[in-house]
């Protein structure tokens, strides 16, 4: 088995792009639903680049939307997803209920065995899937979670 990383380089994610269809409307989609707000906007060959970050985290990981996309025709069988941790499953539940009444979600909230606890499914204005979950070891209130499945 090879090894994870060379001792030449140490990879740190910082970011995922995106080409959408319409900025504006993903801006207002990731904004009200994953709380991320623009922190930079250029105009780069005549398109207009934007990156969003959740609030504390603009050094650490953004997502960049670049107009232009085809748009994203996901079916329901495709797992592809962006995932985001929430504090709660009633913060999960209160996700799809919103989701539900804009005929966004795709995933009615429902609980798996550790390490995919509690989620739901959200369709964002381009057509990607955007998970929303609770109890995975990852996010608000993982040391939790980790320690009861241990």
């Amino acid at each position: 088995m090879m090894p994870f990383m060379t001792p030449f380089m140490t990879p740190f994610m910082t970011h995922i792009a995106l080409h959408v269809r319409d900025v504006d409307a993903c801006i207002a989609f990731y904004r009200d639903y994953c709380n991320m707000g623009v922190v930079h906007e250029r105009v780069d060959g005549g398109k207009r680049v934007v990156w969003l970050a959740e609030a504390g985290r603009e050094n650490e990981f953004i997502f960049v939307l670049i107009p232009g996309g085809p748009g994203r025709d996901q079916q329901d069988g495709d797992y592809s997803h962006l995932g985001f941790a929430l504090d709660s499953k009633q913060a999960v539940d209160d996700v799809a209920s919103r989701a539900r009444a804009a005929g966004y979600l795709v995933w009615p909230p429902r609980q798996e065995p550790y390490p995919v606890g509690y989620y739901c499914g959200v369709r964002d204005p381009d057509g990607n899937f955007v998970e929303f979950s609770y109890g995975q070891p990852l996010g608000p209130g993982a040391d939790d979670v980790s320690r009861s499945n241990h």
